[in-house]
Parts: structure tokens; sequence; C-alpha cells
């Protein structure tokens, strides 16, 4: 905790997969799981985890560069269709954040609404937010216990980053993102 800092400088040097696996199951792991409900590793209101996590992977052992989505369930990936120069599209989606093109792989949140608006209403969406919090906090948490950095993106472009992961920006879109890199 005393070391966490937001990282933008990353070395070449990929991530191994039990590194991206030990973030992913840091930010989206399954601990438990009952009839309509499942205990992650992140608090979530109600314990709706309205996020799902895609990630656009750079460099990462064992990972042919792309996007995919996590399904924490089953604590694995999909890989998604194939995406032309995805690091200069991850730039572009970001505002031109040139740091993002250096990260071994961004993780992508997107959230899926209903998952807390069928329960909470119109107050929903606040509580959404917090969770978000949750799981970038765990991120730079699990990244500077395995010698990672990361920093939280909020400033993208909204229509491209959806377009991108093919989302219709309404039922699922991006709320938040954060690279991920080996630091110094």
């Amino acid at each position: 905790i005393e070391q966490r800092r937001s990282r933008r400088k990353y070395l070449k040097d990929p991530l191994t997969l039990p590194e991206l696996s030990f973030l992913l199951w840091a930010t989206q792991g399954v601990q438990e799981t009952g009839p309509a409900y499942s205990l992650r590793t992140v608090p979530s209101a109600g314990a709706r985890h309205p996020f799902e996590t895609y990630l656009a992977v750079r460099s990462v052992e064992s990972l042919e560069e792309g996007l995919y989505r996590y399904l924490p369930l089953e604590h694995r990936l999909v890989a998604l269709p194939a995406v032309e120069d995805l690091p200069r599209q991850m730039v572009a989606g970001t505002m031109d954040q040139a740091f993002v093109r250096r990260a071994a792989v961004v993780f992508l949140w997107v959230c899926v609404p209903y998952r807390g608006e069928w329960r909470y209403g119109v107050h929903a969406h606040k509580p959404m937010l917090l969770d978000a919090g949750h799981i970038a906090q765990n991120l730079y948490l699990a990244c500077e216990g395995i010698g990672c950095g990361t920093c939280a993106i909020a400033a993208y472009d909204q229509g491209r980053l959806d377009a991108l992961l093919r989302l219709d920006g309404r039922d699922e879109y991006v709320v938040y993102l954060s690279p991920v890199g080996r630091v110094e």
C-alpha cells in the first residue's frame, strides 16, 4: 500500500501468463458462488458485480496480441475478433495518452448496468461507480506486488472504445481502464 503509485513508464518485458492470471483473479476472481450470486476478490453492492473485464493484450507470454474477454466463473480468457494495429487504436481511444502503447496489457472494465438496476433502480449507478474504484484499487495493489505498475484512466473516447469492443454503448459500455506493464 505504501508503494502504490500511478505508473506510466513501462519496461519492454512481457508479463507472464501466471502474472496476468493473478491480476485477473485480484480484480474479478471468484471466491464463492451461490444459486444467484458470486463472491469475488472485490466488494460489490449486493454482490451484483456489474463489470466485465476486457483486455487489450500487447505483450503477454503465450498470448497473441489482441482483445480478450475474461470469464471469471471459469477463470479463463476468450479471444475476440482480430483488430488491426491495436496499440495505435488504444492510444487513439485514450485521447492520445501515449504511455498506453507501451503497456503489456490494458484492462478495460465494461459496465452492464442492468445487473444493479433491477435491484436498486435509479440508485444503482452510484454503487456501480464505487465498484469500479474497488476493482482498480485491487489492480494497483496487485501490480505493486509483482513488480508491475498501472495508471487508471477515466479520460477516453467513449464511442471509440465501445466500438472497439463491439459494445452497444447503452446496455454495455466502457467505464474505466488501466494499462499495466513491468516497472523499474
